[in-house]
């Protein structure tokens, strides 16, 4: 009979005949480790971490709710303007770009109004996916 062996640590297997890993470690281990293999999963995964440090950097610069400051602020804090998860579009015709539930919208002089989301938003009146 063949001998059996855990996929990731090679250690021999006992029990059930399908059994592929030795622990819930191996297995959560090797399953990662396909995952940065992958070209793809790579991008998501760099991508949703841009996200997450924007959305920290407008909810640390904006803590009660709506604020205003100079664009070069959140530069300086690592921001970045080109990754957000979706657009508010306002009747006045402004376009609030979001991350998670923060958003900003750019005005003149290289300013940045940043607001939270709003219940009234939800209505789907303005929001862009």
């Amino acid at each position: 009979m063949l001998e059996r062996t855990c996929e990731n640590c090679q250690v021999k297997l006992t029990g059930r005949i399908d059994k592929r890993y030795c622990s819930d470690q191996c297995r959560s281990i090797a399953k990662n480790s396909r995952k940065t293999q992958n070209a793809g999963e790579r991008l998501m995964k760099e991508i949703n971490t841009k996200l997450r440090h924007n959305r920290f950097v407008l909810q640390r610069h904006s803590p009660e709710g709506k604020t205003t400051l100079r664009r070069e602020v959140l530069q300086a804090a690592g921001f970045e303007f080109r990754h957000f998860t979706h657009l508010y579009r306002t009747q006045q015709g402004n376009t609030y770009y979001f991350c998670y539930d923060y958003g900003y919208l750019l005005l003149e002089d290289e300013k940045v109004l940043i607001v939270n989301w709003q219940p009234y938003m939800e209505k789907g009146q303005g929001k862009i996916q």
